[in-house]
């Protein structure tokens, strides 16, 4: 499978596996996995919590790695979360490791439910707990999902600044957020699942020949089309009048991971993505067009702590864990050749500064930023590899 590579390369991804489960080792604790190694700056800017979408996405590495010390810390991070899950269902932003505080973010966080569900499907096939484990928490998470949800589009909307790209300006219906949404809908059975689907396809990509069924559809992809061109990806976000046209490399790989994009699309998408170099020097740049401040979408958050400029953090900036998903798409579309080099980089880049894990580089520069031991760098680095060994833990 990887006959391709030469001898370094599979060294390289081999070392990496091997640093990637110690580094997950080593940021275990008896609540769970924290988002980052135990640093002076990490506890600065409350890394060393468990978060909602980190640990869910460990999870999924921890579980099915064999390691018996990371299966049971798979297990603990999903209830460290539980327990301070909210009374209408919510699953938090993050919970402190001794269980002191939960956190629900400022215009609230839609996605860390949305992962803690994905995750507890995982463990749930693939640990040690039984099928119902967890049951009530499932429920209620549900619920409270459904509540956000528009009962034609079967979409869920949300503010802006309230997923992963905390200070991106995307709101109303968000890709990447309703990606998790139908990924959800499919493991758990949900209604409306097609519905979903239909919705998802004709809202994010309105710039496809058939026309949507329901007449809001079609006023919302009048305000989407009007004076652009067929970005060949789907859109970021749709509001009433207000679309994202920046390229959601993140939604755009999930969407194609989470059978939401047919062939066709799935290999436009991989075209136009390769075509901007978004992998390039490292995998994965996770916006194609930043966001500049004279532009129309631009907030005065987004230059706090100079942290969202042009190239930088959502807003351009490269960051290893989202490579880790986009070396398992292209692994579930077959593209396993090129899948194999991807990983090799992204090995490389996780290996820079003595296997620093570094959270995310500057998209011109590639100076590194953000934390160090970063773990869901390692998590999705084991499942891209998992993905590309055909083992059964996978997403």
């Amino acid at each position: 499978m990887t006959h391709h590579l030469d001898a370094s390369a599979r060294a390289l991804i081999d070392t990496c596996a091997q640093a990637s489960l110690d580094l997950l080792e080593r940021n275990l604790t008896p609540h769970g996995i924290l988002a980052a190694s135990r640093t002076e700056a990490a506890e600065a800017r409350r890394y060393t919590r468990i978060f909602g979408r980190d640990a869910a996405i460990c999870v999924m590495a921890m579980c099915g790695s064999g390691v018996p010390a990371l299966e049971q810390g798979a297990v603990n991070s999903l209830d460290a979360l539980a327990a301070q899950q909210a009374a209408n269902g919510q699953i938090p932003k993050y919970v402190d490791p001794e269980g002191r505080d939960a956190d629900f973010w400022y215009l609230g966080c839609i996605d860390a439910t949305l992962w803690w569900l994905i995750a507890v499907d995982h463990v749930r096939r693939h640990g040690r707990v039984g099928p119902t484990h967890w049951s009530d928490g499932v429920g209620r998470a549900i619920g409270w999902l459904l509540a956000q949800e528009h009962q034609h589009f079967r979409l869920l909307q949300q503010n802006e600044a309230s997923d992963w790209a905390d200070i991106m300006p995307r709101s109303g219906y968000v890709l990447y957020t309703n990606t998790l949404w139908y990924e959800v809908k499919r493991r758990y059975g949900l209604d409306h699942a097609e519905a979903t689907h239909y919705h998802f396809n004709h809202l994010f990509n309105p710039f496809q020949a058939e026309l949507p069924e329901y007449h809001r559809a079609r006023l919302l992809r009048h305000y989407a089309r009007r004076g652009q061109r067929d970005p060949r990806l789907y859109l970021s976000f749709v509001n009433l009048s207000v679309v994202g046209h920046e390229g959601d490399v993140f939604g755009n790989v999930l969407a194609i991971q989470s059978g939401l994009a047919d062939t066709a699309m799935a290999y436009r998408i991989v075209e136009t993505l390769s075509a901007a170099n978004a992998s390039v020097p490292y995998p994965l740049r996770v916006v194609l067009y930043p966001l500049t401040p004279q532009h129309p979408l631009w907030r005065l958050y987004m230059g706090r702590h100079q942290q969202n400029l042009v190239h930088q953090y959502h807003n351009g900036g490269i960051w290893p864990f989202v490579g880790g998903f986009w070396v398992m798409m292209l692994a579930r579309l077959g593209l396993h050749e090129p899948a194999w080099s991807e990983l090799a980089r992204l090995a490389d880049v996780n290996a820079l500064d003595d296997w620093r894990f570094t959270e995310w580089f500057h998209g011109r520069t590639l100076a590194p930023r953000g934390m160090a031991g970063q773990s869901w760098n390692a998590a999705t680095f084991l499942l891209a590899r998992r993905a590309l060994l055909g083992e059964p833990a996978g997403w």
